[in-house]
């Protein structure tokens, strides 16, 4: 019998969360009560490799590492949901299939990731940290105070953006943003935002944090892979502190570890990393690569693990709070609901998000 819905790359509590999150919205009456569903920690390819006799439903749910079979998208229109809050991976079928992705959930746990970088590249931690093996106090490089005679710009402020503002901010900063959208941003947060052009930001900023979401088709007007080039980042202030927490394309490690060595960057703090799903195997299987990239971001997590540099890094985890996590499978399984009240045709709210 064909399931419902599959989850693919559930791992850990949020398994725990989908599934009670479905058992609930079917004592609600919100999804059927012969509802058959899934949930597994494997992406869709490895699944479908093990499973050869699945017939995947017309709506799945996924993360980043999963991959579409090209005849799954032939045929009736698919619904997917992907788990995340970046839609990047799929954005370029957003025409042939109906996409929505997660945009509450991990808000809050995305900017304490991003202010918890800004403490750390700031404070040198990894310095101290390292320093304390021997009680080394007389060369030690003092860290930077934070206050509003420094100033943060954020690079784009949607939900998760602006948080991060509203954090820097609480925490005593002089806080600017950086936003193609800056227009239609100043009538939707009234005045609470304020916006500079990219040459100002890069001018005056101590510390930069990049929130923006990837998107990758040269044709849109949001396109922002390497955003962050060599040319653009050499002219920032020396010593600015750098952390990303949305997508690694745009900030090539290349550039921010050859900027770091040439001292204009004084701090990196990553949570995402260029092509994530291949570096990612890299890491695991403790393989070379002649990508410029991954060789970087091999360095920079070496370096950070071993605490001889100013480098804060996670495997793509700023989403993974307790919070979040049960935030994460009630978003996603309203989706599912929505879906189901809406004949199985479509989502209530679907990219494109934006004109453009």
């Amino acid at each position: 019998m064909r399931e419902d819905v599959i989850h693919f790359e559930a791992l850990g509590e949020e398994a725990i969360h989908i599934k009670e999150e479905t058992e609930a919205k079917q004592k609600l009456g919100l999804l059927p009560q012969d509802f058959r569903y899934i949930v597994t920690p494997e992406n869709l390819q490895t699944y479908i490799k093990k499973h050869k006799d699945i017939k995947l439903p017309n709506i799945i749910t996924t993360k980043t590492h999963s991959k579409l079979p090209q005849e799954y998208l032939e045929g009736a229109k698919k619904s997917i949901i992907t788990r995340s809050a970046g839609y990047d991976h799929f954005e370029n079928l957003q025409e042939v299939i109906n996409l929505t992705s997660l945009r509450e959930y991990c808000v809050n746990a995305v900017a304490q990731t991003a202010i918890k970088f800004v403490y750390a590249m700031a404070g040198r931690l990894n310095e101290y940290t390292k320093n304390t093996e021997t009680f080394e106090r007389n060369q030690t490089n003092s860290f930077m105070e934070l206050g509003p005679n420094r100033t943060a710009t954020v690079f784009g402020v949607g939900k998760i953006g602006k948080r991060v503002y509203e954090l820097l901010e609480g925490n005593g900063l002089n806080v600017q943003a950086v936003d193609i959208r800056e227009e239609e941003l100043k009538k939707l947060y009234k005045g609470t935002v304020k916006f500079v052009n990219k040459e100002e930001a890069i001018q005056t900023s101590d510390i930069i944090v990049n929130v923006m979401n990837l998107t990758k088709d040269p044709q849109s007007k949001f396109y922002n892979v390497n955003y962050f080039s060599e040319k653009y980042l050499c002219r920032a202030k020396k010593g600015v502190m750098f952390a990303n927490v949305t997508r690694g394309d745009i900030a090539p490690e290349s550039v921010l570890l050859k900027l770091y060595n040439k001292k204009i960057i004084g701090g990196i703090g990553l949570d995402v990393f260029t092509d994530e799903a291949k570096f990612s195997k890299l890491i695991k299987d403790g393989l070379l690569s002649e990508n410029g990239n991954h060789k970087a971001s091999k360095e920079i997590v070496e370096k950070a693990l071993d605490h001889t540099e100013n480098f804060y890094v996670q495997p793509h985890q700023g989403f993974n709070s307790d919070l979040a996590a049960i935030a994460k499978a009630r978003e996603a399984v309203n989706h599912i609901c929505e879906w189901y009240k809406n004949d199985k045709e479509n989502f209530n709210e679907q990219l494109p998000y934006y004109e453009g």
